[in-house]
C-alpha cells in the first residue's frame, strides 16, 4: 500500500498562484533561471503563409457553403483560436522555484515538485506528473517548446527534476 501511495502524486493546490485581474506577479529571481520566447510563425515564413492561405480558403468555403456571415465569423474564431500557439508568441521562464508559461490566453505557474518524469522529442520536452507513461500526461503535463535552445532547456530540466526527486525522498 505504501508503494502505491509513493507512485501517486498529491494534488498541490498551492502550485498556481491566484492573482487579481491586471496584477502580474513575476517569479522571484533567487537562483538560476532560463527564459525564452517561442514564436513558431516566425520560424518558417513559407509554412506560415501557406497555412494562412489555407485558412482563408476554408473560411471562404464555409461562407460560400452556408451563405452566412455569422458562420464565416465563427470559422475565423475557431480556426485562428485553435492555432493561437502557432501565430502568437509563448513566453517560457524556468526558475528554481517553478515553471512559468505565458500565452495569449493564459498564465501557467507550476512547481517542479508536481512533476515526476519528462520526455523529450525534437520540438520540446513534456513534463509529466506521472512516474510511468500515462494517457493522461498530455492533459496534466506541461510541454515546453524549444527555440534554438534545446541543450540549455534540457540541462535545466534535468537539474531541477533531479533536485525535486532528491527533496521528495525518492
Amino acid at each position: 500500500m505504501a508503494d502505491k501511495e509513493k507512485d501517486q502524486l498529491s494534488l498541490d493546490l498551492d502550485a498556481s498562484i491566484e492573482k487579481a485581474p491586471g496584477e502580474e506577479k513575476e517569479p522571484s529571481d533567487s537562483g538560476k533561471s532560463l527564459e525564452w520566447i517561442c514564436h513558431p510563425a516566425k520560424k518558417n515564413m513559407r509554412t506560415t503563409v501557406l497555412v494562412t492561405i489555407f485558412l482563408f480558403v476554408v473560411i471562404g468555403a464555409v461562407y460560400y457553403a452556408t451563405g452566412s456571415v455569422w458562420f464565416g465569423i465563427l470559422a475565423v474564431v475557431i480556426l485562428f483560436g485553435s492555432l493561437a500557439s502557432f501565430y502568437f508568441p509563448t513566453r517560457y521562464r524556468l526558475t528554481e522555484d517553478g515553471i512559468f508559461v505565458k500565452t495569449t490566453a493564459q498564465n501557467l505557474q507550476k512547481k517542479w515538485s508536481q512533476y515526476r518524469s519528462y520526455y523529450m522529442d525534437k520540438n520540446g520536452v513534456l513534463l509529466s506528473p506521472f512516474v510511468r507513461p500515462s494517457r493522461l500526461e498530455n492533459f496534466r503535463g506541461v510541454y515546453l517548446k524549444f527555440w534554438y535552445n534545446k541543450e540549455e532547456v534540457m540541462a535545466f530540466v534535468k537539474e531541477q527534476m533531479e533536485k525535486s526527486k532528491s527533496e521528495g525522498g525518492e
